[in-house]
């Protein structure tokens, strides 16, 4: 027993330690996910330890102090994830609905074909936006029953899981279908007219995840992203970046993406807000994002409840707020981050 224990403690351990590699393998950049994971089984296998065995070896007593250190740093990571932390995003004073956008992010799951249930959800949530991602010719007709009501639609069907459609009901100007990084992964991008005539950019990304089946590195997710966290940050307009990033919210990349970007989260102070996976309660990490410019407050943020797929659908109601929607300060690149993002794209580049 106290074999198996140590040997999940050295593996808890490792699974902490090996994030800190800079490097965009798979099976490196996994351990980015499992946080809480992680931090709760150290947890437990030093229960087990206290209360079982009063003695303990001195390598025992090494690689128990080693899994709570691990421990500790995990906690610090999730830390701005939870309601102890301060709101990086200010709670909206006023309500204006010239000037608010509601917006409903769901990864349908390509096979599952629970549309009727997703329609409903729509329908009881009344977004001003939807982004619908994983959808196939099949999920194109089902959502077509959108297009009366959200008359602005871009349609980018795929059979590869990488299909987007974007429904819109507030005006959609030059709306484009881009291949940032991979020619099979697509992303919309377009800019979308508020009632009161402010042009917010608004971006949609699905990259692929670090999984071998799908790809053994994060080169490409993390370029797509960096490079429009650059645009943003160059830009300086109303932005929203939005989508199912295959990341969560804590890792390296999504960091440095906020700090290239100058973007907010307005899921920091409030909560993790898991989306996947809707179907294993113990596996659970945020993978569906919406980030934004500084421009906005938050009006509503929600989890919303299971329907079918194996993501759950996010959904953010915010208003445009000209004097500025920062709680807290603006995420910062310094010389170190613009490089390492420079290096990341110019991989990604090298590559194509």
């Amino acid at each position: 027993m106290k074999i198996v224990l140590t040997t999940l403690a050295i593996f808890f351990i490792a699974a902490t330690v090996l994030p800190f590699i800079r490097h965009e393998v798979w099976w490196i950049r996994i351990f980015d996910f499992p946080r809480a994971q992680i931090a709760i089984a150290g947890i437990l296998i030093t229960i087990v330890y206290v209360v079982l065995w009063d003695t303990k070896s001195i390598l025992e007593d090494v690689v128990l102090g080693a899994l709570l250190l691990c421990v500790g740093y995990q906690a610090v990571k999730m830390y701005p994830y939870t309601v102890f932390a301060s709101d990086q995003v200010s709670r909206a004073e006023e309500i204006d609905d010239s000037t608010a956008l509601s917006v409903l992010i769901a990864n349908v799951l390509m096979t599952n074909r629970e549309s009727n249930a997703f329609l409903a959800l729509v329908n009881q949530y009344d977004p001003d936006i939807v982004l619908t991602l994983e959808t196939d010719d099949w999920w194109s007709e089902q959502l077509a029953a959108l297009d009366t009501e959200y008359s602005y639609v871009v349609k980018m069907p795929l059979p590869n899981t990488y299909g987007m459609i974007l429904h819109s009901r507030k005006e959609l100007v030059d709306p484009q279908v881009k291949y940032v990084v991979e020619d099979s992964i697509p992303s919309i991008h377009a800019k979308v007219r508020l009632d009161s005539g402010v042009e917010v950019f608004l971006h949609c990304l699905h990259p692929k995840p670090p999984y071998p089946e799908e790809d053994t590195d994060t080169v490409d997710r993390d370029a797509e992203l960096l490079i429009l966290g650059r645009e943003a940050k160059e830009r300086d307009a109303p932005t929203i970046v939005m989508g199912d990033m295959n990341d969560v919210a804590w890792s390296y990349t999504t960091t440095l993406f906020q700090k290239i970007s100058g973007l907010l989260d307005p899921r920091i102070g409030r909560g993790m807000y898991n989306s996947y996976s809707a179907k294993n309660p113990i596996l659970r990490w945020p993978l569906d994002h919406l980030f934004h410019s500084e421009h906005f407050s938050l009006i509503d943020l929600q989890r919303l409840p299971a329907w079918g797929s194996d993501h759950f659908s996010i959904f953010v109601h915010l208003q445009y707020s000209p004097e500025g929607g920062a709680a807290n300060d603006r995420p910062e690149a310094d010389a170190e981050d613009e490089e390492e993002a420079a290096d990341k794209i110019e991989e990604a580049r090298e590559g194509e």
